[in-house]
């Protein structure tokens, strides 16, 4: 395991063996966002996007929760959100807080996995469901909590959970703001599945190490192919499908893997 510095105390980051691992890190909070920990995500994601040697990211919270999502204390104790200085700039602001971080973790060609210990809430729900996968302990707490202090919703999560479960669950789910747990999630495909707290760790491991070990030029049509299915027509996904199949066809990844099968061995992909 290499730690790798993030430039914020608020944000863990480790690189082992191809798997990134990024840790919200302010426990004391449930992990809710600070200034720091956005410019830190923001920064690490950017960065390991164009880093070969991670070929695939988790995005987990420390001290048992994943991120409780905005700090509404600290948003109390500054006056509240109707006292800005420059509106302009403030909006300017979240929207690249936004894009730089669960919007790059939906489009960056690289598999992300979300690992979900605990609470989950708010725009730390939008860092969630815009990972590729997202794997929960049975037990943990999942809700849009947006209603409960007066706010329509940020960070991607009404596109995210409207993909998921429709427009008529997603407007419960925001209205209503209850709470799930992992199981309740899975049952709903908000998440891949849950599992008990004490196999996480081991559960998001083995699809991150099988992630990381896999052909990367293919993940990354992969992904863009699916990203595209959700906002393009049929016929033009089709036609990115035709020009992206052949252009893996081409890699030095799919001519190991052919000859692999033809041999009845497995595969070793190289990224290239």
């Amino acid at each position: 395991m290499a730690a790798v510095d993030t430039g914020t105390e608020d944000l863990l980051a480790d690189l082992t063996d191809g798997v990134g691992t990024l840790t919200l890190n302010r426990p004391q909070a449930r992990n809710a966002m600070s200034d720091g920990m956005n410019q830190g995500l923001a920064g690490m994601l950017d960065a390991w996007e164009l880093d070969p040697d991670v070929r695939c990211i988790v995005l987990t919270g420390g001290g048992g929760a994943f991120c409780a999502g905005g700090d509404v204390k600290g948003m109390a104790a500054s006056g509240g959100e109707g006292r800005v200085p420059n509106w302009d700039e403030r909006v300017h602001k979240q929207r690249l807080n936004q894009r730089g971080t669960s919007g790059r973790l939906f489009r960056m060609p690289k598999p992300t996995i979300a690992k979900i210990p605990g609470a989950t809430a708010g725009a730390g729900m939008g860092l969630a469901l815009a990972c590729d996968l997202k794997v929960a302990a049975e037990g943990a707490v999942f809700t849009t909590a947006f209603t409960r202090v007066g706010f329509a919703g940020d960070y991607g999560g009404t596109w995210f959970l409207t993909q998921l479960v429709g427009p008529a669950k997603a407007k419960e789910l925001y209205y209503l703001s209850d709470r799930l747990s992992g199981a309740e999630l899975a049952e709903l495909g908000i998440v891949n599945k849950a599992v008990p707290a004490d196999e996480l760790d081991a559960a998001v491991d083995e699809w991150a190490a099988r992630i990381a070990a896999g052909p990367t030029i293919a993940y990354r049509y992969q992904k863009e192919n699916i990203n595209r299915a959700l906002i393009e027509d049929l016929e033009m996904c089709m036609d990115l499908e035709a020009t992206h199949h052949l252009r893996t066809g081409q890699t030095d990844d799919h001519l190991a893997a052919a000859q692999a099968f033809a041999e009845k061995r497995d595969p070793v992909f190289k990224g290239r």
